[in-house]
Parts: C-alpha cells; structure tokens; sequence
C-alpha cells in the first residue's frame, strides 16, 4: 500500500470494517489510543440509561434478583473467557488490575509456600508494568517472610532467572511500552519444569491479540476491560484461575461476595467453590454493565481476522514511518517480528512528549510514556488502512515543520 488509494481500496475489503459503525468516533480524529482507553460503543449510552433510569431507578433494590445483578461477574467473565481461551466458570469480571495481581500473587505464593517452603523469589521484568511491580513490592512487605523480588530484562534474562528459588513468574504477555510479546506456553512450560507458577498480565492482549490460556497451561492471568475491549474508563477488571488451583487457597480479600452463601450472614468466612471466591465486596453495576457493550462487539469479530488486521496495520505504520518520517530523530523500539509483536507501535523520539501533544492538537491522538517513547495503539474494530496512512502524514508534516516546538505542546499535564 504505497498510496492512500490503495489503503482506501483495502478499507473496502475488509471484513471487519462494519464493525467501526459500533463506536461512536467523533468526526476529525484519528483515535490511536485504544491500548489506554478504547473508543465508546455506541449502545453504552443506551445500556447506562437503562441501568440508571429503570433497573435502578425504578427497580431499586429489586434488580438484583430481577435485572440479575448479582450474577454480573460470572456471565461477563463468561464471555470475556471465549477471547482469552477460557471454559465457562473460570473468568470472574471485578475488582481491578491491581487488586487481581494481589489475589493470584497471594494464591500464588500460598500454593508455592505448602509444595515449595524455602522459595521466597518472585520474578518479574524490569519494564513490567509499574502497578504489576508495585503490588509485588506491597506483597512482599506485607509478608515479611523473606521475599525478595527479582527483576529481569526480559526476554534475554528469563531462563537464567528462573532456578530452584523461584516460587512465581509475573509477566505481562504484551509489554506495554515496546509492544514486546512473550509465547505464553513455551514461557509458562519453561517454568513449570522448574515447578515455578506463572501469573500472566493480560492488559494489552484481551481483544488484541489470540490469547489461549488454556492450551497455554498457565496458572492465574488477570486484565482490564477498558483498553482493547472498550468497557469504559475504570471499567472493572477480570480474572482467571486454572480449574487446579482454583480451590486450593483462602481468598486473601475474604470478602462477603466471595462468600459461599453471602446472605446467610454468616459469622465466620466460608469461600465460595470455583472462581467466584475471587470476588470481593459489592460489584459496581452501573460501569459493569457498560462492559458487556464492548465484550459483544468483540465476540462478532473473528479473532484470527483481528490479529491479521492488527499486524497488516502495524506493518504499514511502520513502514510508512520509515518511508516518509526517515531524517528524523525516530527509533522503532516495537518488534518487527510477527511472532512477538502485540498490536500497538512505539516509537521513541528526543522530544517525544511535544511531538505526541502536536498530534493531539491536530486531530491524532496517541499517547506518551517515558522515556520519550511516542506510543500508538492499533486496534482493527475501529481503524483502517486510509486511517494509518493519514495518522503518518499528520506526523510527518509536525516533524518537518517542527509545529510540535511550542511552549503549548511542552506543558505537561497530570496524565500524560
């Protein structure tokens, strides 16, 4: 595709393209940020109305038993595990990332501490994300038993991090600043044979990229909604828990709604079997609700179209970058290799914080990490061929400009 032509003639042929008519996109934009929030279905403002306006608002109370509130976690997990390669029952919407990687590190590491005492490491990349990072830290000190976290640079350092010492391996399959893809199931056999467990961070792969958990053999995987599979922003996260361990730990957040009766009201804390003793305190319905709008625009598309779009899309930004944006000072640091790229672009520029504010104001909205990285997120729902071509041009012209030079565009806000 060497012309925008062309790009519009593969728009026209392609079999997902109906589906951008699900998402309301304002007019003027080009939205390459879906891999921090995705774009808003159209049948959210419906499903709110009908949740605020009559399930709540006339239905009060009652919706839990008539509106089926209560069963809310287990049937969106129930659709949210037909994308990650999950049987029914095992995938619980709740709660967030965060509080996800607390639950399965705690399940993880009770499992570890019963078959394996005297292993007391946690691995984990250096440029995990920092959330991942940080509830390993938070964990480590709540223990106070000798834990100590070791950090990698993944992919180089992984096998030789991996050693008798090892009780758990936390990774986010798709890393979120380079785009880096581990292969899930020759990583997670890698560390069986040393007995280690496997928790996977989902967050830049659900709705992205194919994602089989259970072929894959891993043990925990957590994620959010809000990203690729447009839940809405703070859209409540998921769970998943490979069926052998599911009943083989106390719910480290041993709340009432992963009790096994909850309205018995009982005294004691007695956990629910399966995967709902993942769940914690009162769901919140109204941003639970709005996930399903993004789920079922998902569950239409076929995964292995998506993934084919996703690289047919990353290939051509790329190559479109290094064909008109050559001369400037832009550093490819996502991986060209199909087999370890996830479905967003990064490029790292001196001046990267400016150059993507440039954008923004022009219509282009990506977004920015540190350091200095220009981060683009690709996702096939709702973009198109004549859409990447466009998005490279608006940057080539800010760079050969250098628009982006202005005090405006320097000006960092809270969220960056």
């Amino acid at each position: 595709m060497q012309t925008r032509e062309s790009c519009l003639q593969a728009d026209g042929q392609d079999p997902l393209a109906r589906l951008k008519s699900h998402f309301a996109l304002p007019p003027g934009v080009i939205y390459l940020d879906g891999n921090s929030l995705g774009a808003m279905p159209r049948s959210a403002h419906a499903r709110s109305a009908r949740v605020i306006e009559q399930e709540w608002g006339v239905g009060l109370i009652r919706s839990w038993n008539s509106a089926d509130w209560f069963e809310l976690p287990s049937r969106l997990g129930n659709k949210l595990g037909r994308l990650i390669g999950a049987g029914d029952d095992e995938v619980v919407v709740t709660d967030t990332t965060s509080l996800n990687i607390f639950k399965s590190l705690a399940a993880a590491l009770r499992i570890q501490r019963q078959a394996h005492p005297a292993r007391r490491v946690i691995v984990s990349e250096r440029d995990n994300f920092p959330t991942d990072l940080y509830m390993i830290q938070g964990m480590i000190d709540l223990l106070q038993q000798g834990y100590t976290l070791r950090l990698i640079d993944a992919p180089d350092g992984l096998e030789q991090a991996i050693d008798e010492d090892v009780a758990v391996l936390l990774l986010s399959h798709v890393n979120y600043r380079t785009g880096y893809m581990h292969d899930m199931a020759v990583t997670t056999a890698m560390a069986h044979r040393c007995d280690v467990l496997t928790i996977w961070d989902l967050a830049h792969s659900a709705g992205a990229v194919p994602v089989d958990l259970a072929r894959a053999q891993a043990d925990f995987a957590v994620g959010c909604t809000y990203k690729y599979l447009n839940g809405g922003p703070g859209a409540p996260a998921f769970i998943w828990v490979a069926a052998r361990h599911r009943d083989r730990f106390w719910q480290p957040l041993s709340g009432w709604w992963g009790h096994s009766h909850p309205f018995d009201m009982a005294a004691d804390y007695q956990p629910a079997d399966g995967i709902r003793r993942y769940l914690c305190g009162t769901q919140p319905v109204v941003s639970m609700a709005l996930v399903e709008c993004g789920l079922d625009i998902a569950l239409e598309a076929d995964m292995s179209q998506v993934r084919e779009k996703s690289l047919a899309l990353t290939d051509l930004f790329i190559s479109l970058v290094q064909a008109r944006c050559h001369g400037h000072p832009l550093i490819l640091i996502t991986p060209r290799d199909h087999a370890i790229r996830g479905s967003h672009v990064s490029l790292r520029h001196p001046q990267g914080f400016a150059v993507m504010q440039a954008l923004i104001a022009r219509g282009v909205i990506g977004d920015y990490r540190e350091p200095g990285v220009l981060r683009f997120g690709v996702t096939p729902l709702y973009l198109g061929y004549a859409d990447i071509w466009d998005a490279v041009e608006i940057l080539k012209d800010i760079l050969d400009t250098g628009s982006w030079d202005r005090p405006a565009f320097h000006r960092r806000a809270r969220v960056t």
